[in-house]
């Protein structure tokens, strides 16, 4: 991937107007009965509790074996996904989805089918199936060219293909499977690897992300690595084989810091200290003056009138230090002596490596999507609504640039705020909906439970109602997630208990 050009003018107080002219990427060319009767449903395409439980008897008989069961079970399951199919085509929204992890215990009999009726069952038409995250991927151990491990290691079960039963599964019951999976953060077991050292982010305190998360399973990368970039692209592709509805990429940020940390003040807070980041970064100078200056703001996080005074001695035949994006004015010419250039010049060095940053991010989406793009299979982006915000003369640590991920792609923002109502909620999707283009598809991503309150969200109905009262014409939503609406279920299959 080439270094995509800046066009960075200069700085301006409100984020997006400040990089609007920063990013210049181009897009890369991703009844139980014997009678046919209808279900009982609820105002959200809910199966009634006794459909459900009905349905779940008929799973079990057809497990143990018998053929007349098991033909019932697939007629009755053919009946709801039609039954689902025309229940959302006249209820809001239209595709409603959930997010689910699938264990090495989901290889036993039966399990998937269990947990794809659950999710029919409370009215969802889509799933959004974690296949890479916590540096191990869905694929089966035979079957897995990647640089990571596979989530199934069990002797025996090298074969086993978790990712293309889910699909199929799914598919079955009327659902769209799309493959979710971590983007950035590669994981600890990529950073065990000695040759991969190369691709692991640095910031200007000799850290990786390593030093600066709770979870240690979390390792960011370099996104200007050509090693990371080629890891990931095998793993996109040897997802798309199994075929998937979608692919969603997680974790398109920079490590979230916490206290004063949360903000990048300085050039020290920054992701620009491994190799590939700080090559690409001096490749955007434009003259000698500009590589000079950028080294040594690099270097030393400022410079200096004195620094400025010695690159013109340096390189007298030039005239202003260039790179990407600067664009000085008459009047910033005029300011001839080296003191009164140096605030200008260090606040656009800052806002230039933050920029630069932010673009390594913003080319890993446009590479990981291509592929998906090339087969018509569509991709999204997850995203904090916050997350790409200045705060004073800083900006939010992750540095997610999501108002610059290209419009053909879905947005799906993380709208998990927590006030114990549903007003911040609906605050973070106006935020995203006010500054998406109008081609740009909108799925909101809630974080709750049918029903009932749960870590400060209200339930899941109360969310909804005020979602469809902002932006009606949303034409979907996800829910995360399967492990919070069935707690039980999902932590006896984590740890093999019987279900």
């Amino acid at each position: 991937m080439s270094n995509r050009p800046l066009n960075f003018a200069k700085p301006i107080l409100f984020w997006r107007s400040l990089f609007a002219a920063i990013f210049s990427s181009t897009m890369l060319t991703p009844n139980l009965g014997v009678q046919p009767a209808v279900a009982q449903v609820t105002g959200y395409c809910q199966l009634s509790p006794a459909e459900s439980k009905a349905k779940e008897k008929l799973r079990l008989s057809a497990l143990k074996g018998n053929q007349e069961e098991q033909k019932r079970y697939q007629q009755l399951l053919k009946q709801h996904a039609e039954e689902l199919q025309d229940c959302r085509n006249r209820t809001w929204p239209r595709n409603q989805a959930i997010w689910l992890r699938l264990y090495p215990c989901d290889n036993q009999a039966g399990t998937i089918d269990h947990i794809m009726d659950r999710i029919v069952n409370r009215g969802y038409n889509q799933v959004y199936l974690e296949v890479f995250y916590d540096g191990q991927v869905l694929l089966p151990a035979a079957a897995n060219p990647t640089a990571w491990p596979s989530v199934i290691r069990t002797p025996g079960a090298a074969k086993v293909d978790l990712l293309a039963t889910a699909i199929q599964k799914g598919r079955q019951r009327g659902l769209k499977v799309y493959a979710w999976m971590f983007t950035m953060n590669f994981g600890y077991t990529y950073a065990q690897r000695r040759d991969r050292e190369g691709a692991i982010a640095r910031n200007g305190k000799g850290q990786t992300s390593l030093y600066v998360v709770d979870n240690s399973s979390q390792v960011f990368i370099d996104p200007y690595n050509v090693q990371a970039k080629r890891d990931y692209y095998q793993l996109v592709q040897q997802v798309l084989r199994r075929r998937p509805d979608g692919l969603l990429f997680d974790y398109v940020r920079y490590p979230r810091q916490a206290g004063s940390d949360s903000i990048a003040t300085k050039v020290t807070d920054l992701w620009l200290f491994s190799e590939a980041t700080q090559t690409a970064l001096f490749q955007r100078a434009q003259n000698n003056k500009g590589l000079d200056l950028i080294r040594r703001f690099l270097s030393k996080g400022y410079v200096t009138a004195g620094d400025i005074a010695e690159v013109d001695q340096l390189y007298p035949q030039e005239g202003e230090p260039m790179w990407q994006g600067r664009t000085p004015s008459s009047a910033q010419k005029s300011i001839l002596t080296p003191t009164n250039r140096q605030p200008l010049l260090q606040s656009e060095l800052w806002h230039f490596a933050v920029a630069h940053a932010m673009q390594g991010i913003v080319d890993f989406v446009n590479l990981a999507s291509y592929p998906g793009k090339q087969q018509g299979i569509p991709s999204g982006v997850v995203f904090f609504p916050e997350g790409n915000q200045n705060l004073g003369q800083g900006y939010d640590s992750r540095l997610q640039p999501w108002d610059r991920f290209p419009s053909f792609i879905e947005w799906h923002p993380m709208s998990y705020a927590t006030c114990g109502n549903v007003s911040c909620i609906v605050a973070q999707v106006q935020r995203v909906l006010s500054i998406a283009k109008p081609d740009t598809q909108v799925i909101p991503a809630l974080a709750g439970k049918w029903g009932a309150s749960i870590s400060n969200r209200p339930p899941l109905e109360e969310q909804m109602q005020a979602l469809r009262k902002l932006a009606p014409k949303i034409n979907g939503v996800s829910h995360f997630a399967y492990s919070w609406q069935y707690p039980d279920h999902d932590s006896d299959r984590k740890f093999c208990r019987a279900q």
